[in-house]
């Protein structure tokens, strides 16, 4: 089933449809009609339209469910179960089941329950129908991606300095320094880091040391943390090429579209877009 966007009374009748085919797979409920199409002549000589009509034979008897869909602002009253109550105790039908869109009332949820009729809600899911169910479903579908990654890793870094630090065991935050040209401008000490692991991914030396100096002549390396500075000639790094392996799992989800419930039954289903329906197990 795709999804489908902006319901209406004909695309709800062909949704309840395929959610009872689908739920009745496993126990043998199969669809025997629905739609406009679908009649069944009562005892009374009257023909009834039923908008889902399915059968289910237990090798005996045939038993038929008359389901009636309201897809209506309104709650269902009474009067509508009376209605469906009396149309399949003239067609001989041997359950009947009223699927709406905005609920019951209180005398309709009573009465249904008297007369033995089934009542669902089918709504589309909501921000408060999210509080207690979550808002996406697993497809039970994955894939694996298995991949090798190369990774830089620098092993030392090491200031040729001119002169020594303000202070010889001051603490310098990579993000926080920079180094000064001798025309004024200032580069991120994180650049030249940047440069260095370009450099390992270039020789393609997988688990070989290598170490590469950077000459600035004249540079001034600035701590701006603390604003203390030193004269440098060059930075040296030593770093390696690692070899990684990776196996990447992914789970394939899918977005609630429908919430089902039904009443006297207590059960309830999520519909994804896709057409997945799980029932939400009650936690014991």
């Amino acid at each position: 089933m795709t999804e489908t966007n902006n319901l209406d009374w004909k695309k709800y009748e062909e949704i309840t449809k395929y959610i009872y085919e689908t739920l009745g797979k496993e126990s043998g409920v199969k669809i025997k009609g629905y739609g406009n199409n679908c009649k069944v002549k009562g005892k009374s000589g009257v023909s009834h339209q039923i908008d889902v009509l399915t059968e289910y034979s237990d090798g005996i008897h045939i038993n038929l469910t008359a389901i009636e869909c309201k897809y209506w602002q309104e709650k269902i009253t009474k009067d509508i179960v009376m209605k469906v109550s009396e149309i399949i105790e003239d067609a001989g039908i041997n359950k009947g089941v009223i699927v709406s869109k905005n609920g019951f009332t209180q005398d309709g949820i009573s009465y249904a329950k008297y007369r033995n009729i089934g009542l669902v809600e089918l709504c589309e899911a909501d921000e408060l129908t999210f509080e207690k169910i979550p808002k996406h479903l697993d497809t039970g579908l994955g894939f694996q991606i298995k991949s090798t990654l190369l990774r830089p890793e620098i092993l030392s870094i090491n200031i040729d300095a001119i002169d020594k630090f303000q202070r010889e065991k001051e603490k310098i935050e990579i993000y926080q320094t920079v180094i000064i040209l001798p025309d004024g401008n200032q580069i991120p000490f994180e650049h030249y880091i940047k440069i260095f692991q370009q450099e390992l991914h270039t020789q393609k030396k997988i688990f070989h040391t290598i170490v590469k100096g950077y000459k600035i002549p004249e540079g001034i390396l600035l701590n701006k943390k603390t604003n203390s500075s030193v004269n440098i000639k060059g930075i040296i790094f030593t770093g390696v090429l690692i070899e990684k392996n990776t196996d990447l799992k992914f789970s394939v989800v899918d977005q609630v579209w429908l919430i089902m419930k039904s009443i006297f039954e207590e059960r309830t289903f999520t519909i994804s877009k896709t057409g997945i329906i799980t029932e939400n197990k009650k936690e014991s």
